[in-house]
């Protein structure tokens, strides 16, 4: 090679690693064979996309991780239980080599070479004819982030632009709604109260919010967030206080939908987990009004959870049962079996039941469960504020009362609430 030569080879590997060289491209693998050389971590990692777009994805190895195994086992690929054979790529549309062998993958890559089809390389991504890009999805977009052999940089990228789509920093572009047509409403789970844990889904679909109407429940520090011209209607329901009324949020959300709005209804928690979510779902259908729901992480299991009690553990619970309090026992309008419950040996989950606490435990001592029965109960969930009382079935009215706990706050009663890590 000529100085000439060298001094061009050694400009062409600089501009490799400085810029990545790659040519991004849609690939549509729909019911088109894909070939996975490999059953373990990273063929766990890589399948669940391929499968979601409908390859028809064919996995070579001896062996596999039991999620693999699941997958097989659900018919969502074919799985040739031995090693890698030469031949197995042949007519092939994309193939992965994803073994733990390098010399396995440089073999792989070679058959791919010499039948014209694309390979990714996962152990030396610059050795394959293709790269698998950090991806996401938002809102119908699919988009992919490579940056010459940098994996984690482009994860990071990828992950700014998802949170910047989800907020709404980052415009994604989306085209108004046809005029005549309902944007509708969303139904939206915001979860426990901390507002990290709303789901990505529900957050993405606050952003585009022309209206929200909002529960005192709700993840508020993401009211924050909103445009300024987004309007807030607040229907606060304040425990055993002001209420706003189930008629006038249905028609809230019926009236700013048929105005041509986007209208998110943002609740605490579950919104069919006694949210009267359904409710609201039956007053939109009625006036044909669309509705997309999104559940929400509900309080019930995820504030015992942040507060180290478990609503189910091997060998202590077989059963959990989630009890609305805002009938007391003995009312004509309760629907429930304080006496049955009183004979189960599993886990309560009491919701909205710190007001009518005395005729609650009185209602399950009464009925036959032990005085001793631990009982935790977990104010401000997930949040900032949070704090517990732990206590037991016989004492915890008086423990309540001491310690002055007020709603929100989940009750817990049964073996559980008396587990705790070890410090």
């Amino acid at each position: 090679m000529t100085h000439a030569g060298l001094a061009q080879g050694s400009r062409t590997n600089k501009l490799r690693r400085m810029d990545d060289p790659h040519y991004l491209s849609g690939l549509q693998l729909t019911g088109r064979r894909v070939v996975m050389i490999g059953g373990g971590s990273v063929a766990q990692r890589r399948l669940p996309r391929l499968i979601s777009a409908g390859a028809r994805v064919e996995l070579v190895s001896p062996h596999t991780t039991p999620s693999v195994q699941g997958m097989v086992d659900a018919g969502e690929l074919v799985w040739h239980e031995r090693p890698y054979q030469e031949g197995d790529l042949r007519a092939a549309w994309y193939a992965l080599a994803c073994t733990d062998d390098p010399a396995v993958n440089a073999a792989v890559c070679a058959e791919a070479e010499r039948e014209r089809v694309f390979c990714v390389r996962a152990d030396e991504g610059e050795s394959g004819s293709a790269v698998t890009p950090a991806s996401g999805r938002h809102g119908g977009l699919l988009f992919g982030v490579l940056s010459g052999g940098e994996p984690l940089r482009s994860a990071a990228v990828r992950d700014s632009m998802l949170d910047g789509l989800h907020n709404g920093t980052i415009e994604d572009g989306r085209r108004p709604h046809p005029e005549g047509t309902l944007p509708g409403v969303a139904l939206v789970g915001g979860g426990p109260g901390d507002p990290e844990l709303i789901t990505v889904r529900g957050r993405r679909l606050l952003a585009r919010a022309d209206v929200v109407v909002v529960d005192r429940l709700a993840p508020r520090e993401l009211l924050d967030e909103l445009a300024p011209e987004v309007e807030v209607v607040d229907a606060a329901k304040i425990p055993y206080g002001r209420a706003a009324s189930q008629d006038v949020i249905n028609s809230t959300l019926v009236e700013r939908a048929k105005e041509g709005k986007f209208v998110v209804r943002l609740k605490g928690g579950d919104p069919y987990l006694f949210g009267r979510g359904f409710e609201e779902v039956l007053a939109c259908a009625e006036a044909g009004v669309p509705v997309t729901m999104v559940p929400g992480i509900t309080s019930a299991f995820a504030v015992p959870a942040a507060a180290d009690v478990p609503v189910t553990h091997r060998g202590v619970a077989h059963e959990v049962v989630v009890v609305s309090g805002h009938v007391a026992p003995g009312d004509d309008r309760s629907l429930v079996d304080w006496d049955l419950l009183a004979r189960m040996k599993g886990t309560i989950v009491l919701m909205m039941g710190v007001e009518r606490l005395p005729q609650f435990a009185k209602a399950l001592l009464d009925g036959g469960r032990p005085a001793d029965t631990p009982v935790a109960i977990i104010e401000d969930g997930t949040m900032r504020t949070q704090r517990s009382l732990r206590s037991t079935l016989d004492t915890v009215v008086t423990d309540a009362a001491v310690s002055g706990v007020r709603p929100p706050a989940v009750i817990v009663i049964g073996p559980v609430a008396g587990l705790a890590p070890v410090s």
